[in-house]
């Protein structure tokens, strides 16, 4: 399944993308695409709907439908920095002997194609394709060997990072991660039945149309069950909340000279068979 939140900002309902593209209404069925809805016995029950059965929403998602971040009152927006060995290296810093874990604030969500706005007094604005990982089923020192019996699906992150903020201020790299519009989400949650191999999934981005990052999931240093295990073993893990797996490179901060945003640019990015984001920046108010 391909689930979704369609609608305005800050009132959002919960739907799915069946097989034309054309968005289903789930409001009479789950509250939100959120939370318990995500467990395993809920997904059960929403893929064996009959679709055809299910209020046709107007409009196209994507174009004059919007759609919201694909996960609803996520808890905790956890992330994993330098987990593409060649974006370690372009970023000048050693691979890690464990993976690293940062905070993006749930502040920063919003839907795959809300405008990303350039914070003020910031000079490096930087872009990061990331596949994120949605856990459905909680828990708390979770095995790995059944780490994903805990993910209810995949989505799209956009990683947006003020390097300046993040680098070169004191204390954690955080302060460069969450500002607004920092999280763009979707667009949909692809539940772990049509990932047919997770490990090999071609990503992408682009600025103005100059492809920027190309990478590929097989490159990840630490794999998506050894990250659950390991992130679960620091806090539970609460259906609902998300992990967003690592960028490989190809970022701003690595160009030579670096590239940043100001205003004005257009960000698409995408996962192959977990959709595609399109962003407008906006400046500096």
């Amino acid at each position: 399944m391909k689930l979704l939140r369609y609608g305005p900002a800050g009132a959002e309902k919960p739907g799915l993308l069946d097989t034309s593209g054309n968005v289903r209404d789930l409001s009479a069925v789950v509250p939100d695409i959120a939370g318990a809805a995500l467990r395993p016995d809920v997904l059960k029950k929403l893929q064996e709907l009959d679709v055809s059965s299910l209020p046709l929403v107007a409009g196209t998602p994507q174009q004059d439908l919007r759609l919201g971040p694909c996960v609803g009152d996520i808890g905790k927006f956890i992330c994993i920095g330098l987990n593409y060995a060649d974006h370690a290296e372009e970023a000048g810093m050693p691979i890690p002997p464990e993976p690293v874990i940062f905070n993006k604030w749930t502040s920063a969500i919003c839907g795959p194609n809300d405008p990303i706005q350039i914070p003020r007094d910031s000079v490096k604005t930087d872009w990061e394709v990331e596949l994120g990982v949605v856990i459905g089923a909680p828990g708390a020192y979770i095995d790995e060997a059944n780490a994903m019996d805990h993910v209810a699906g995949f989505c799209v992150i956009n990683d947006v990072s003020e390097r300046e903020f993040q680098l070169e201020r004191a204390g954690t790299w955080d302060k460069g991660k969450g500002c607004d519009t920092f999280g763009p989400t979707g667009p949909w949650l692809v539940t772990t039945d049509e990932v047919a191999d997770m490990d090999n999934l071609e990503m992408w981005l682009e600025v103005d149309g100059d492809r920027m990052q190309s990478g590929n999931t097989s490159t990840l240093i630490y794999k998506i069950p050894h990250l659950i295990s390991y992130c679960s073993r620091f806090m539970s893990l609460q259906s609902g909340d998300v992990i967003s797996t690592g960028t490989p490179p190809g970022v701003g901060m690595g160009q030579n000279p670096p590239r940043y945003l100001s205003g004005g640019e257009v960000v698409t990015l995408g996962i192959a068979g977990l959709g595609e984001q399109r962003s407008s920046v906006l400046a500096a108010l």
